[in-house]
């Protein structure tokens, strides 16, 4: 079974982004902000990452471009999920390394779609 690291600051999202992932048969770690989200990866290593883009200690942008510049994570697909949604936000998230980038309110149809692709490419 598939595992994804979900990392937002809101509760409220973890919950609605995890529960939705967990019916469609996926694992789910979590973190709260970005250092939370490096210890997690140090010990083990999720088939995909769902990152805000607000976060408490640094951006969900240079999370992903630490992660994509980093050789143990640099294969983890990365999905921004935000509520900043223009598509200069989307272009710049692109620019970082995400291999997906949804806005929120997010459909949980589109992004069980889009984790289960990039996990399976």
């Amino acid at each position: 079974m598939s595992t994804v690291l979900v990392v937002d600051d809101s509760i409220t999202e973890i919950e609605i982004i995890s529960s939705c992932l967990r019916r469609s048969g996926l694992n789910v770690i979590t973190a709260c902000d970005g250092g939370d989200a490096m210890n997690k990866l140090s010990s083990q290593k999720p088939d995909a990452i769902i990152l805000d883009v607000v976060l408490p200690d640094k951006s969900g942008f240079e999370l992903c471009r630490d992660l994509k510049a980093e050789a143990s994570t640099s294969k983890i697909p990365v999905v921004i999920c935000s509520t900043k949604g223009s598509d200069m936000d989307k272009f710049w998230g692109k620019k970082q390394g995400a291999d997906a980038y949804l806005s929120k309110p997010v459909d949980q149809e589109e992004l069980v779609r889009t984790v289960k692709q990039l996990i399976q490419s």
